[in-house]
């Protein structure tokens, strides 16, 4: 069958787990011979990743407030389009060039234009044009930043590695999540928007060191597991730059895990467009809406880092991947409900907060693990098209909705209908992706461990 994973087939049978004095320092993940290192050096990647990330995020949610609420979608329609550019070009040039190669000049080119935009706002401070660019410009390229890095984990393990190891993986995202809203918050009056981006240009430099050390961590890893995957990154990926829309449009497990997707942005931009509103008439000061965004930034990574260190690795092993991608939507449609009936500026706030703690614990590692049983050249093509075009797609359609419910004079309300109608339809998604995935899962014959 096309859809299986051809780099898990026909192995031995896995090694015994990894004993020695460093177990407590694993959290109780259960590793097997030859995985703690790579575990530990995806822990460390994701953690100056996302750590960046949630330094440059708040810049991007600073731009949006220099614009009214009713403009937004505009910004919405260029990061579409963008995006939509964006994922063949990466094709083509997986086509050409080596991927050992590829994923660390990816991240050369981004810490590039971190430093060009760190010129524009020394130059342009205020300019609307420059907010816009930056707001553009993130709201790609951070796609691809998370993309590229869990196509690179679903290409060190394989489905059982990843049940057992994405959730601590995830939760060094997590920490470093934590580290960059407390960065942002204490020193963007000292240093200013410009500073931040230099900041966030010397963290770069750390994750191209560390993608380097995971691809080197690969080949050891298939040195030393038997259950590692045995695909290689010495090469180019063959076809064209098109064939990632061809299986989307072809397969339906990828159909299944786009409209999870697709119906998750719905939930995100729902949400988001109530904060940026809320903020923008609460708060006057530039720099007041920066702290008060990096402050939701970080309760919402504390409490992502506390539910994937304490128990979404468990879950997913006693209850199956199935219920816990489930267990999103389920809370979403709760949270909204609840809105309904309490329409304050907390409840708002804090619909924001427990969104996105369950999507980054939950829905996250969740669905990446679903494409741990795909074979490589779909889990960079056809993965790639899901994380940026289906996601930015998602955007754009759901903030034109929302453009159209104000065109028509609707309230808050109707907006909040369309968020429990959206969470209803996820959790339906969620359902049948989840019992694909398990279904592949014993077609290969690799029981969750």
């Amino acid at each position: 069958m096309k859809q299986l994973n051809q780099d898990t087939t026909s192995r031995p049978a896995p090694a015994a787990p990894a004993r020695g004095p460093t177990k407590l320092l694993d959290f109780g993940v259960r590793l097997e011979a030859g995985e703690r290192g790579a575990m530990w050096l995806a822990f460390a990647c994701n953690f100056v990743l996302l750590g960046d990330y949630y330094v440059l995020r708040p810049l991007r949610d600073t731009m949006a407030t220099f614009f009214d609420v009713s403009q937004l979608n505009y910004l919405f329609m260029g990061t579409f389009a963008l995006t939509l550019l964006g994922a063949p070009l990466y094709a083509a040039l997986a086509a050409r060039f080596r991927l050992a190669r590829l994923l660390p000049a990816l991240f050369w080119f981004w810490l590039s234009n971190i430093l060009l935009f760190a010129l524009l706002l020394r130059a342009a401070p205020g300019s609307r044009l420059v907010a816009g660019c930056y707001f553009v410009w993130f709201s790609v390229i951070n796609l691809y930043l998370i993309s590229i890095f869990w196509t690179l984990m679903v290409e060190l393990f394989n489905a059982a590695q990843a049940t057992r190891l994405f959730a601590f993986i995830a939760a060094g995202g997590s920490f470093g999540a934590i580290i960059g809203p407390l960065v942002t918050r204490s020193l963007v009056h000292r240093v200013g928007h410009q500073g931040l981006l230099l900041i966030a240009a010397a963290g770069f430099l750390l994750v191209i060191v560390l993608v380097k050390l995971l691809i080197r961590a690969k080949q050891q890893l298939q040195r030393q597991s038997v259950s590692a995957q045995r695909s290689t990154m010495d090469h180019a990926l063959p076809g064209s730059a098109l064939d990632g829309f061809r299986q989307l449009l072809s397969r339906p497990y990828l159909q299944q895990q786009a409209l999870f997707i697709l119906l998750m942005t719905w939930v995100a931009t729902i949400s988001y467009f109530l904060q940026t509103d809320v903020i923008a008439r609460g708060l006057a000061s530039v720099a007041e809406r920066t702290v008060a965004i990096a402050d939701i930034d970080l309760v919402v990574n504390v409490a992502t880092a506390l539910v994937l260190i304490l128990g979404v690795g468990q879950f997913v092993r006693r209850f199956g991947l199935t219920a816990t991608l489930v267990l999103n939507p389920l809370i979403m449609v709760g949270t909204f409900a609840a809105l309904v009936f309490a329409p304050t500026v907390f409840m708002v706030q804090l619909l924001q907060v427990v969104r996105r703690v369950t999507q980054y614990a939950i829905a996250r590692p969740s669905r990446e693990i679903c494409f741990a049983v795909l074979d490589q050249e779909t889990r960079y093509k056809a993965k790639n098209v899901i994380d940026t075009t289906v996601y930015r797609f998602g955007d754009v359609s759901a903030s034109m909705l929302q453009a159209g419910l104000r065109a028509f004079g609707s309230g808050l309300a109707a907006v909040l209908a369309v968020g429990v109608a959206a969470s209803a339809l996820w959790g339906w998604a969620a359902l049948a992706l989840g019992r694909r995935y398990e279904s592949l899962r014993r077609e290969q014959g690799q029981a969750l461990k």
